[in-house]
Order: C-alpha cells, then sequence, then structure tokens
C-alpha cells in the first residue's frame, strides 16, 4: 500500500497529464461497457418480446407456390381440421388454434375505430397467446362451434370506442354486424417492432369466417401450436411436418404447400446475432484500451527520464533495483486502474442514456436498461493488464539504470 500511496503523490504533481495519460483508457473501457449493455439489452427485449408472443409458440402457414417461375402468394392449403388433427396425434403439443385474419371497421354507438388486427381464432387462443383476461370472459368452443357472433377486444380498442364505459354486454358491429362483447383482454404492450399489440379484436374463427370473409371454404390463414416444453420444440415442430405433409398427400421430396415456424429457434438464432454484434462491437473499442496502454507507456517513459536523478538518489539511499521496478509499474497500474473505474461510471451513463433515446424515440419500444457487470469487470482487469503489460518496459529500464550515473545526470 506504501508503494501506491508513492505512486499517487508522483502522479498528483502532474494531473493534467496524468489525465490526459488515461484518456485512451477511460474511451475504451466506457465504449466496452456501453455496447456491451446495450447488446444485452437488445437481446433481453428479444426474448422478452418472444415470450410475449406466446408459449413456446409453433406458427404453421400456408406455402407459396411457383407459376412459370413465378412466385405466387401463399396456398389456401391448411383448414381447421389441419388443427384438430396436430392436437391429437402430435406428441408434445399443449394447445393449437386457427387464426383467420380480417379487415373490418368497429362501431359502437356514435364512435368508430379501425383496429390494426381483427383475428378469427378458437377457444385455445388465449393459452397459445400466453394472454390472460382482464375482464368478463372468453369464449368456448360451443361459441366456435356455433359461429356466435360474440368477441373480445384488446385494451386499445376498449379505450378508443368505450372510453371509461364498461364495455361487457354491449354491442359493437362489425362490418355492420352486431357482436357482443364477452371479454378485454389484459394489456400486452408493443411488439419488438413497436406495434400495438392490444389494438384487437378477437372472435371465433368460424364467425370471421362467414361473416367478415365471407368464405364459404373450410381454409385458415394459420395455425398457433404451443408446445408443452422448450426441449421437445424440435421434435414437435417435426411431428407436425409430417403430419401435415401425411394429411396434404405430398410425395417424397416434393416442397410442402406449408411452412413450419418454430418462434424458438427463431429467438435463439436472433439471440446468436445479436451476441455476435455485440462482440464484434466491443473488439472494435477494445482497440481503444491498446491505444490507451501505448500511451501509458510513452508518458511513462518520459517520467522516467525526467526522474533519473530522483531515481539516483533513491539508489543511492538504499533503495534496490526491484524497489524502483514496483514503484513504477504501481504508477502505470494506477493510472490504468483509475482510468477503468471512471471509464466504467461513463459506459453505466451512456448505456443508459443510449436505452432512454431509443426508448424516447421509437414509440412503443420499452428497451430494458442492462448493466453488463461482468463485461466491465474483465474491462476493467483487462485494463490493469494493459497498465502492467504497457508499463513493465519502463519500469524495468528505471530499475536498471546505474545510480552513480543518474545522480550525474542533468
Amino acid at each position: 500500500m506504501a508503494t501506491f500511496g508513492i505512486a499517487a503523490r508522483a502522479l498528483s504533481r502532474q494531473p493534467l497529464r496524468a489525465g490526459l495519460t488515461v484518456l485512451g483508457v477511460v474511451i475504451g473501457i466506457a465504449a466496452v461497457t456501453t455496447l456491451v449493455s446495450v447488446g444485452q439489452s437488445a437481446g433481453r427485449l428479444i426474448q422478452g418480446q418472444f415470450a410475449a408472443l406466446g408459449t413456446n409458440v409453433i406458427v404453421v402457414i400456408p406455402g407459396t407456390g411457383d407459376r412459370s417461375g413465378v412466385r405466387q402468394g401463399p396456398l389456401p392449403s391448411l383448414t381447421a381440421e389441419d388443427a384438430e388433427a396436430i392436437a391429437e396425434e402430435c406428441d408434445g403439443v399443449l394447445a393449437v388454434t386457427p387464426l383467420v385474419g380480417a379487415v373490418a371497421q368497429v362501431i359502437y354507438g356514435r364512435t368508430n375505430w379501425n383496429p390494426k388486427e381483427i383475428y378469427g381464432v378458437g377457444a385455445d387462443y388465449l393459452l397459445v397467446r400466453n394472454w390472460g383476461v382482464r375482464a368478463g370472459g372468453f369464449f368456448t368452443q360451443r361459441d366456435v362451434n356455433g359461429a356466435e357472433k360474440v368477441c373480445v377486444l384488446g385494451q386499445t380498442v376498449t379505450e378508443r370506442l368505450f372510453q371509461t364505459r364498461n364495455p361487457l354486454g354491449a354491442t359493437v358491429r362489425i362490418r355492420n354486424i352486431p357482436h357482443r362483447v364477452i371479454g378485454v383482454l389484459e394489456r400486452k404492450g408493443a411488439n419488438m417492432v413497436g406495434a400495438d399489440q392490444d389494438d384487437v379484436v378477437l372472435l371465433p374463427y368460424t364467425s370471421a369466417r362467414k361473416r367478415l370473409i365471407g368464405s364459404g371454404f373450410k381454409d385458415v390463414h394459420a395455425i398457433l401450436v404451443s408446445g408443452r416444453s422448450v426441449d421437445s420444440m424440435e421434435t414437435t415442430t417435426e411431428s407436425i411436418r409430417g403430419l401435415l405433409a401425411d394429411r396434404h398427400r405430398i410425395p417424397p421430396g416434393q416442397p410442402n404447400d406449408f411452412q413450419v415456424q418454430n418462434t424458438t429457434e427463431i429467438a435463439a438464432a436472433l439471440g446468436v446475432v445479436t451476441g455476435i454484434m455485440t462482440a464484434m462491437l466491443a473488439s472494435i473499442a477494445g482497440i481503444s484500451l491498446l491505444v490507451g496502454g501505448v500511451g501509458i507507456m510513452n508518458i511513462m517513459l518520459v517520467s522516467v527520464t525526467e526522474r533519473t536523478r530522483e531515481i539516483g538518489i533513491r539508489m543511492a539511499m538504499g533503495a534496490r533495483s526491484r524497489d524502483i521496478l514496483r514503484q513504477f509499474l504501481a504508477e502505470s497500474m494506477l493510472l490504468a486502474a483509475t482510468g477503468g473505474l471512471i471509464g466504467f461510471g461513463l459506459g453505466v451513463a451512456g448505456a443508459a442514456g443510449v436505452t432512454l433515446a431509443i426508448n424516447t424515440w421509437s414509440s412503443g419500444t420499452d428497451w430494458p436498461v442492462v448493466i453488463s457487470l461482468p463485461a466491465a469487470a474483465i474491462a476493467i482487469v483487462f485494463a490493469g493488464v494493459v497498465g502492467i503489460f504497457f508499463g513493465y518496459y519502463p519500469a524495468w529500464r528505471a530499475s536498471r539504470l546505474d545510480p552513480i550515473e543518474a545522480l550525474r545526470y542533468e
């Protein structure tokens, strides 16, 4: 500790030079802390958004066809019977719901609203999406079978149409067809692209297909499947793919007329991408640490030259070479550690500022503030290593001075 005290007093003689010396280390540590923290914030946001999508969700959508080399739109290849078969025959499936999308205006009294989403779904939709009901209830399988004119509203639709009034039991018109409101969903918030998930109306898919789309066919736009566990998602996905290929009589080797997407795999892939990008940015920011280390070495060499006579006096009074080596190493380590601590503080502030700016400029997003303490600790330790590595040569040079020559130095 006495060595570090002497080092601190030596550095305090020229505070401006010491401050400029550690500037590179400060910038490096701040950049590493900020970038890694923002990258981990993005990763946590992605995980949260996929968790909000539902519980271990597998999405089945119609495939696309080619005609004369031109890719066509989605094929009407999925039916509600496919969803029932998945629920009954595939292991690892917790719940299944067909999905039919529609676009329509919703009217209550003299107030009207165009929801972003109107979905016709099955009775297990909320179980698949891991979504709760704030007030009232959800429609049953009997409502689905009878294509009942009932609906459940999201929070945004409820606020737009009813303001502070109670919507339960009220009648809204969807394409001028009266539907009774039986429930209000819990608030879900915005998704990862900022779209409002609460601006939605849900009704039985049979009612949506019959009354809003006016289709006499049995096809649905998508099938949402909830797996029982994350570990069995790949097996469940392959089971669904095989079952639908058999049901649709797809010959071996021919492309399927449907697509099965595992959101767990998508989330993992996005997590890998964000991790790689974070590591790359942190590596680039780490270059400034090396630049800071070179600056420390340069200043320490200058300090050795300036303090040659002082070194000679200390050696003449009994200081050994290792004592001189230890003193100059302590000075370089103190410079690097001080820069590391200041850089960490600036990095924390930078990460919070970047997150606040993203949340302010991107409406609907809610980036969490994540401070990567392990990354900061590694960066500070690395700064200390930089101090030792780049400070060793000046310290060694100082310890090898001839006391007599050092005393003669002017």
